[in-house]
């Protein structure tokens, strides 16, 4: 069975239950299916190309002007979009880390793509050593935060340095929020509040994982920079956002309280994951996102499959190999399969720990 790029193939083959996918555990919510169903009375007309009053209410929930907003067919458009309005010859990536950054690059003929590597002895975690990567021929940097698909968030302090680093050598800064709504404290990361003052910067977000709701695509761009969100929206397709897809956002954009239940499930059920993982002798990594990243057989992917169950193999992602995987987060009954499966394949491969051997 050949590992797909992406999770959610559940296409390929029967699964009966999806942890390749880092979408919300609590599922879509009630007013966002309603919000589709209802769009059905609309689709003879084609949609707002401005997203109006999508971006209004955006406006409204992020505090920065309507016209700093962009949306788009899912936050991947806007990947490529950025690339493709930006046209850098040089740019800087973060490994391991989303392939589409770099495919959205290659796609924009940008033609010297460095790396830096995050080292597995220091858990994946990007260093101070990034400043100094930071250079004047640089024109494009995309960094994800949380990482995918480490789930590490970047110390707020050394982003603003990034940041500014970015600022002072004239580097488009790209980055990537599209798991932090999911994570428990999103207001002391997010970089919304630097955008009045940084030309150069470009946030990313997408419904797709905080609403689970990644059969309708929907995302968005936010710049304070009015020559680069004119470029990026000459580089998107007519039309990017369907009519269900706008009021799918409009009407998750009121979900308050199913976010903050959000939350605090996915703190609870990524600790229990951590806490049996480590039983099991699982070694995984400090993701604070709704998904955890770990250490396995070369074959697990294949294992699980055979039980049903689908993983995200990520050894297609640069800087990694065979042996590294992600699963997402689910309710407490899902994961408690996901682990005994596990339990029973690391006790197959030698690897199982017993409580006293901790």
């Amino acid at each position: 069975m050949k590992a797909q790029e992406h999770g959610g193939d559940v296409y390929s083959a029967s699964y009966r239950l999806d942890f390749s996918v880092s979408v919300n555990p609590l599922g879509t919510p009630h007013s966002v299916r309603h919000a589709v169903i209802r769009s059905t009375g609309s689709l003879e007309q084609y949609p707002d190309v401005q997203c109006r009053d999508l971006c209004r209410k955006l406006s409204d929930k992020l505090h920065i002007p309507a016209h700093w907003i962009t949306c788009g067919n899912g936050a991947a458009e806007l990947i490529f979009a950025a690339a493709h309005a930006v046209h850098p010859k040089c740019a800087l990536l973060i490994c391991p880390g989303f392939s589409e950054y770099e495919k959205a690059l290659r796609s924009a003929a940008c033609e010297d793509i460095r790396f830096y590597l995050c080292p597995r002895k220091d858990g994946f975690r990007i260093g101070e050593d990034i400043l100094g990567q930071i250079t004047e021929d640089i024109d494009m940097m995309y960094l994800s935060n949380p990482a995918n698909p480490t789930g590490i968030l970047t110390d707020p302090a050394l982003m603003v340095r990034i940041l500014e680093k970015c600022r002072d050598n004239h580097v488009v800064l790209v980055v990537d929020e599209c798991f932090l709504e999911l994570t428990a404290r999103p207001a002391e990361h997010t970089m919304l509040g630097y955008i009045a003052d940084s030309p150069n910067l470009l946030i990313l977000r997408s419904f797709t994982k905080t609403f689970a709701m990644p059969g309708v695509r929907l995302g968005f761009c936010a710049t304070s920079n009015r020559k680069l969100t004119d470029r990026i929206r000459d580089s998107v397709q007519p039309w990017p956002v369907s009519i269900p897809a706008q009021m799918a956002g409009e009407a998750a954009l009121g979900e308050a309280e199913y976010l903050k239940e959000s939350r605090d499930i996915i703190g609870r059920e990524l600790r229990y994951l951590r806490q049996m993982f480590e039983r099991i002798g699982i070694r995984c990594y400090d993701s604070e996102a709704n998904f955890l990243f770990f250490e396995g057989p070369d074959n697990l992917f294949e294992q699980c499959a055979k039980k049903g169950i689908l993983i995200r193999d990520c050894r297609n992602y640069r800087g990694l190999g065979q042996g590294y995987y992600r699963v997402s987060v689910h309710t407490r009954r899902d994961n408690e399969e996901l682990c005994g499966i596990l339990s029973n394949i690391f006790k197959t491969k030698g690897h199982y720990l017993t409580d006293e051997m901790h």
